[in-house]
């Protein structure tokens, strides 16, 4: 690996995951002014719209979109070139 190209400010930062409030802490370089308190220190915060705890590709189940509306709405738009 080639020298020098890895930052040298990795520091211990909490991840939280918006969807479901799960938490967890590890090493990183990203900036972010929010702190938080977790297991009786205080940290930085990053905010995540989604994380392993609550993407459906790791917990199994499936967040059904509202789609339906949609979908009746362009069948009967069409209905008239139906064969």
């Amino acid at each position: 690996m080639k020298n020098g190209i890895h930052p040298e400010n990795y520091r211990l930062v909490v991840f939280k995951d918006m969807s479901n409030d799960e938490m967890f802490l590890c090493k990183s370089t990203a900036d972010t002014k929010d702190t938080i308190e977790f297991e009786g220190s205080t940290y930085p915060l990053i905010k995540m719209e989604i994380s392993s705890t609550s993407h459906p590709f790791y917990t199994g189940k499936v967040k059904l979109v509202d789609t339906a509306g949609r979908v009746d709405k362009f069948m009967n738009k069409y209905k008239k070139f139906a064969k």
